[in-house]
């Protein structure tokens, strides 16, 4: 085998293990997007349309704490220990009590 051969034999493998990462990285992207529209219509099942925006209003300003809120509902909402659907009146109260256990705090000059 010359130089040129062995080369565009490593060139050919290359290439199908890029391609081979691409495909891969294209299901997972796929796999994630069916999850994520799963999750989105569970809540849609499990929250009043007034909750959704709060839920999408907070996704905005934290997403990680949205992420992990709309986790914690429907985990909850399948246990059966979450009045379906949930208002926003509800939301807020839980709300409320999440950020009761978070410590105040406050940062005073002297």
């Amino acid at each position: 085998m010359s130089g040129e051969d062995e080369l565009e034999e490593i060139r050919r493998r290359k290439l199908l293990e890029l391609q081979q990462r691409l495909a891969e990285e294209q299901r997972r992207a796929q796999v994630q997007q069916q999850l994520e529209l799963q999750k989105q219509a569970i809540l849609r099942r499990i929250l009043t349309p007034e909750a959704r925006q709060r839920l999408t209003n907070i996704k905005m300003v934290r997403p990680e704490f949205a992420a992990q809120l709309e986790l914690q509902l429907i985990q909850l909402a399948q246990q059966g220990r979450l009045p379906i659907p949930l208002s926003d009146q509800q939301l807020k109260a839980i709300l409320a009590q999440l950020q009761a256990g978070k410590r105040d705090i406050k940062i005073r000059r002297i």
